[in-house]
């Protein structure tokens, strides 16, 4: 709708401007109706017409030479146009930032003051304003409300310095002392409005306290995320005590668990996340929160139910309410980025930390069955690639398929096992570089599948452990046997840059691989065993203590077999050794094997090491020197 004012007058008859002010009024009124409407439909149409009507009204108003008594309702409807399409749009585009700064224009244009300022940035717009803005006492109000959507726009875009200065403007402070965001944000007291001024769809007063509480929120997240715990927790019970709706008060108080978990403070951190949970909530990152939790106070059976919730919910697309046509907290806040506390991740992430966590706690029936449905979910496309869970670091597709097969053997599924296996030959066999040219490879560095071998050999050990499973061991020798000549031409990608911290990640790779390499003479021995060749086993025994000197159940396995071809010296000399090596302190080992790995060191592990030993000490001479 357009209005026109008679020609060679300065600013509008005052009949066009009331005409105008009651237009904006029944926008705004329109819009409220929008809000409440139940239908989806009618209210998008509804809020639609609104906005289309305050951009025709503002359209109309510009057409104007600016002029001082209309400049309260322009910049109203200004306002009442970001604000409605902004939370339309559901964030701020480069529209809203033009609208804020041609308001800045018109108000520079009452004072004669645009010229060469045209040129200047949104900042320094904001200071001329502000500076003239104090000979006009009547744009004041509307002027705070439009500095409101500035700064809701340089909050959600980080623009912090930006922000900082117009709120040291806005409270008439621009000194250094002053920096502290929420600090400057309580400080700012819009003025009040007048009763009879135009309507707006949210108040600056309002507006601010949506902007404290989200300022609040953010600067606690990154307190978090940087280590700053103190002061985490005071931001974000500053964001849990503002105005806070209520999907809006779970992040913050999931994010407040968090927080005083890693300060060591779980029971406080119960109570937040019981505070959470009221309502039903199955928001993500609260259920993974509450996992980890849980786990930091050892209640496995409560973790791992918080995990299959988890799974669960991301399983389900939630329907979100309707959001309100005002700027809210939401509209201002960041995505989750990976390494913040409040990024649950993808449906297969939180399936596997359910399963890894089975499989870890002993519960090998439902690791097998969490793999599984990981693999099919992975496999038929649900997800197109599976990305391992961030923090802690997971494992790439290849681990999982070996960590799927060590479940489905812990739960006595010996033949799945071996299926799960095949199929990952068949993925990774091609990748792997013909037998002559594995050194050479690996003595210049080539990239390409550099973990391919240890995979492939992984893939042999599990299936020889299947088929030891299914009462084969024929069968189980021919696969350790493979694994093993995989192994020994397979050179570790640090072997020649010399010999790294235990901290580093090429010495744990390394260790991985002597730790393959000795489970596969173990359990190769232990074969040569049970079909009676004692020598064989003594050999690969023996091997696998040169092999990996600080595996002691290669040790113990050997002492056995040295007892049983009673050679009695070798096997004296070995046990005042072995119980040396017992009575001293055990060290905290600083790397970490793949879970597969350590799933499979479980199996070979001699458990009556104590009983071995007293009972081949009741057989001993006297103690003579070695």
């Amino acid at each position: 709708m357009s209005y026109q004012t008679p020609l060679g007058t300065s600013m509008p008859h005052a009949s066009c401007l009331d005409l105008w002010r009651e237009k904006n009024d029944q926008l705004v009124r329109q819009a409220k109706v929008a809000q409440d409407s139940g239908l989806s439909l009618r209210r998008q149409q509804l809020a639609q017409d609104a906005l289309e009507g305050f951009r025709g009204l503002l359209h109309s108003l510009r057409g104007l030479p600016a002029a001082v008594p209309v400049l309260p309702l322009e910049l109203t409807v200004t306002c009442n146009l970001i604000t409605l399409r902004a939370s339309l749009a559901q964030g701020f585009t480069e529209d809203q930032a033009q609208d804020i700064q041609q308001g800045l224009e018109r108000v520079l244009e009452t004072q004669k003051q645009l010229g060469p300022r045209l040129e200047c940035g949104l900042r320094e717009l904001w200071d001329s304003v502000l500076h003239y803005s104090t000979l006009l006492l009547e744009v004041l109000p509307a002027l705070h409300h439009l500095a409101g959507l500035q700064a809701a726009v340089w909050l959600s875009t980080d623009c912090l310095g930006d922000l900082t200065f117009l709120l040291q403007t806005l409270n008439g402070n621009q000194s250094e002392a002053s920096e502290n965001l929420l600090l400057l944000l309580k400080t700012w007291s819009p003025p009040a409005e007048e009763s009879d001024a135009p309507l707006t769809l949210q108040d600056a007063r309002g507006l601010r306290d949506i902007l404290l509480t989200a300022s609040a929120y953010r600067q606690g997240l990154q307190e978090l995320i940087t280590g700053s715990l103190p002061r985490a927790l005071s931001s974000l019970q500053e964001a849990a005590s503002g105005l806070c709706p209520r999907p809006v008060l779970v992040q913050v108080y999931t994010a407040l668990g968090t927080c005083l978990r890693k300060m060591g403070n779980p029971q406080r951190a119960l109570l937040y996340l019981a505070a959470a949970l009221k309502g039903g909530s199955t928001w993500g990152p609260l259920l993974l929160e509450a996992s980890r939790l849980y786990r930091q106070l050892g209640n496995t059976a409560a973790e791992l139910e918080s995990l299959e919730l988890l799974v669960e919910a991301l399983n389900v697309a939630h329907s979100s309410e309707a959001p309100q046509l005002l700027i809210e907290v939401e509209l201002l806040l960041p995505r989750p980025h990976p390494a913040s506390p409040l990024h649950c991740g993808t449906q297969s992430q939180a399936k596997y930390l359910l399963a890894s966590r089975c499989l870890q706690v002993g519960r090998a029936e439902d690791a097998a069955e969490h793999y599984l449905d990981l693999l099919a979910l992975v496999l038929d496309g649900s997800e197109s690639k599976f990305f391992p869970p961030p923090s802690p670091p997971g494992p790439c597709m290849p681990e999982v398929f070996l960590e799927a097969a060590a479940a489905l053997i812990q739960a006595g599924r010996a033949q799945d096992a071996l299926t799960v296996c095949e199929e990952l030959l068949s993925r990774t066999s091609s990748l792997l570089p013909k037998m002559p040219q594995m050194r050479e490879d690996a003595r210049k560095g080539t990239k390409e599948s550099p973990h391919c071998p240890s995979w492939v050999s992984a893939t042999y050990l599990l299936q020889g452990q299947a088929w030891v499973q299914l009462g084969a061991p024929k069968e189980a020798i021919s696969e350790f046997s493979r694994c093993l000549e995989l192994l020994f031409r397979t050179t570790p990608k640090d072997e020649e840059q010399g010999p790294a911290s235990n901290g580093e990640k090429g010495c744990v790779s390394d260790v991985a691989l002597q730790q393959l390499r000795a489970a596969a003479l173990i359990s190769r021995g232990l074969q040569w065993v049970a079909i009676g060749q004692d020598t064989k086993a003594l050999q690969d025994f023996l091997l696998s203590v040169q092999m990996c000197p600080g595996n002691q159940d290669a040790s113990f396995h050997l002492l056995q077999t040295l007892r049983r071809m009673d050679r009695r010296d070798e096997a004296t000399t070995l046990w005042w050794r072995l119980k040396a090596q017992t009575e001293l302190p055990q060290e905290n080992a600083a790397w970490s094997l793949p879970l597969y790995l350590e799933t499979y060191l479980d199996w070979i592990h001699s458990p009556d090491r104590e009983t071995l030993l007293e009972e081949f000490q009741t057989s001993l001479p006297e103690p003579c020197d070695l």
